[in-house]
């Protein structure tokens, strides 16, 4: 705490340009959420056209911190495969029909919620094995590797993926984000198998539920504490 000399008052010291996410990460990522209109779109807004087909859905929620207090300056970028399980390409003519597979949203900055509309993607095959090759040895003595490379694999469950960055988080958090209405494709899923503790898995779970005859999934990302959400070392 400081004293305001000119009136002997108590105040607070005001914040310093010192951080380099949050706030500022919005004016070169998405201007028009700092109040700088450059863009009569910003980049990102469209992850999926009018044209894209598949069902339309659309995702919710809130970033909370360690406190459980929403967190107001988040960005978040989500990519993911369009109807049929199927990640667009830059030579890819999926574009062509409203498909971006990418967006970018910004929370509200006062209350911390986010959202955007999407199509519900489709089951992805999971990668099989390099062609540089992997070892025997490694394969077998890493979990990483397990499942991921057998031909007969199960596809991954229909999932978004998400990146998030904020005040204090400099370095993106990577996450996914299923469905739970997806129960059986979940049960199958060589990623979220993956995750030692089953309990935890649930953090990666939207909890669906319907506005106008529209899905929408609730996705709270839980930054620290109790139920916090599984992030991924990418």
């Amino acid at each position: 705490m400081v004293i305001d000399a000119r009136n002997n008052a108590p105040g607070y010291l005001r914040e310093t340009a010192s951080q380099t996410a949050g706030p500022y990460v919005h004016i070169g990522l998405a201007p028009g959420a700092a109040g700088f209109q450059i863009f009569d779109r910003e980049l990102g807004w469209d992850i999926a056209g009018d044209g894209a087909k598949g069902e339309r859905i659309r995702v919710e929620g809130v970033v909370i911190d360690g406190t459980g207090s929403p967190v107001k300056d988040v960005l978040i970028e989500v990519w993911q495969a369009d109807a049929d399980g199927h990640y667009v390409r830059r030579e890819d003519s999926r574009t062509a029909d409203g498909f971006r597979g990418w967006g970018r949203v910004i929370t509200d900055f006062e209350t911390g919620e986010w959202g955007f509309d999407t199509i519900k993607p489709g089951r992805v095959r999971a990668r099989r094995k390099m062609a540089s090759g992997v070892s025997d040895k490694v394969r077998a003595s890493h979990p990483d590797w397990q499942g991921r490379m057998d031909e007969d694999m199960a596809p991954m469950a229909p999932h978004l993926n998400l990146w998030i960055v904020a005040r204090g988080i400099n370095i993106g958090l990577n996450t996914r984000m299923y469905f739970d209405d997806e129960a059986e494709a979940n049960a199958a899923d060589p990623v979220l198998n993956l995750i030692e503790w089953e309990n935890r898995r649930a953090t990666l779970i939207a909890t669906r539920s319907d506005r106008d005859g529209t899905p929408v999934y609730r996705f709270d990302i839980r930054l620290q504490g109790e139920n916090e959400t599984v992030f991924f070392d990418v």
